[in-house]
């Protein structure tokens, strides 16, 4: 529990920055701008739809515990909301300083979230589930993957946004920012943690 609250905090934070949302949280918050429809279904039907694709890269590898990151994400919107309850007495940022301060801290406790909770070998977020099961038939950093998918991710918000309502919508410089950061961030909390302990994490430990 900790561990989530740990990545909704950052969520939270890159709320507050008023500089765009998440990456994990771009799309659904788009679907939810341009078809109205409530953002906890979006969250649902963004997850289905990444566990699905999971599911085809990996096929017999899947393991079935992993339809549950449906569930999983869903109950990170719950924690989020939490997390942003918690941060009520934080202001928005009034200024790009520290908007730009709240990012970084966004970038940092989500990825010190993911590099904490997925090599547990729990249920993870549907999100980082495709990023491993593409690490892993890619035989790449799940670091480096993780910057592929929320490239993208964002860039599918951002296409949604302008194409359907003629604005960027979920997307600002924030989301951009973290799309580009939080992998690399990983990388270098991986480094930083082998340096220190001289264990070396499995990221991609399904």
């Amino acid at each position: 529990m900790s561990l989530a609250c740990t990545c909704t905090l950052g969520v939270a934070f890159s709320i507050k920055s008023c500089l765009g949302s998440a990456p994990v949280s771009s799309i659904p918050y788009a679907i939810n701008l341009i078809w109205l429809i409530n953002i906890g279904v979006a969250t649902f039907l963004f997850h289905a739809l990444l566990v699905v694709i999971e599911w085809i890269l990996l096929r017999d590898d899947f393991n079935k515990k992993h339809f549950l990151q449906v569930f999983v994400g869903v109950l990170f919107g719950v924690f989020t909301s939490f997390s942003v309850s918690l941060m009520n007495f934080v202001p928005n940022a009034d200024n790009l300083l520290i908007a730009l301060l709240m990012t970084a801290l966004a970038v940092l406790f989500i990825a010190l979230g993911l590099f904490f909770y997925v090599p547990t070998n729990l249920i993870p977020l549907s999100v980082e589930g495709v990023t491993q099961a593409i690490a892993i038939k890619s035989n790449r950093p799940f670091s480096k993957i993780k910057v592929y998918i929320d490239v993208c991710i964002v860039l599918t918000a951002l296409l949604l946004s302008y194409g359907f309502l003629g604005e960027l919508g979920s997307v600002g410089a924030g989301t951009i920012l973290s799309a580009l950061f939080i992998g690399t961030c990983v990388k270098y909390i991986h480094k930083l943690n082998f340096h220190i302990t001289g264990n070396s994490v499995d990221l991609k430990k399904m």
